[in-house]
Parts: structure tokens; C-alpha cells; sequence
């Protein structure tokens, strides 16, 4: 069964790890597609935000996103955005929660997501 909005992605954390949900089932659609498309990249990702989702060391690859993008709401609450890029145009945004140690996956997506176009 596929996962759905506010289901957990994967096991549920252990000592100090990160909670990983999906903000959305479009987001928890993504993440089947992107685990299909390109599983080893997506296992990194996750592996990532499960035990560093905001990395004192940036990469093009891992970093949090600019201007109106970073920051988004979830249940209310505004929080900082962060994406990694899974492949050349796949992509996992998330919210950092960081008072429930919980990451929201807001967006993933083999494509690149069209709001960073403009």
C-alpha cells in the first residue's frame, strides 16, 4: 500500500534521528516515484534528513532554499524549507520542524519542480 499524507517515511526514528513524514499525498507519490526511479540517491536522501536535515556544510546538492521558497507552512506553522537534489532534475523539499524533530516532505519529484523557474 502506498504511503499517505502524514504517514511516516520508513522506520520510525531511534536515538537522535529525525522523524520523517509526508506533508502531502502528493509529496508521499513523489517519493514512491523518485524510490522507483533512482532508489540508491533516494536512500542517501533519506538517510540525510533522518540524521542531518540541516547541515552546517551546505552543497549544491543539499541546502535550503532561497528567497519566497524558504519557508513554507505546515499545520499552521511556519518552518524552513530545505531541498536535495535526488538526480539531475529529481527533488525532495522538506520542512524542518525542529521543536518535534520532524521532517515534512513537502514536495519530491523526478522532475525539477517548476516553481524554481522563475
Amino acid at each position: 500500500m502506498s504511503p499517505k499524507r502524514g504517514e511516516r517515511a520508513a522506520p520510525p526514528p531511534g536515538g537522535n534521528e529525525w522523524d520523517i513524514r509526508f506533508a502531502t499525498g502528493e509529496a508521499a507519490k513523489g517519493w514512491e516515484q523518485l524510490s522507483s526511479q533512482a532508489a540508491t540517491n533516494t536512500r542517501a536522501a533519506w538517510y540525510a534528513m533522518r540524521t542531518d536535515p540541516a547541515p552546517a556544510t551546505r552543497t549544491d546538492r543539499h541546502h535550503r532554499l532561497k528567497g519566497e521558497l524558504a519557508r513554507g507552512t505546515h499545520r499552521g506553522e511556519t518552518m524552513d524549507r530545505w531541498q536535495i537534489e535526488v538526480t539531475a532534475g529529481g527533488r525532495i523539499w522538506y520542512l524542518l520542524d525542529v521543536d518535534r524533530r520532524t521532517v515534512w516532505i513537502d514536495h519530491a519529484s523526478t522532475g525539477h519542480p517548476k516553481a524554481t523557474d522563475r
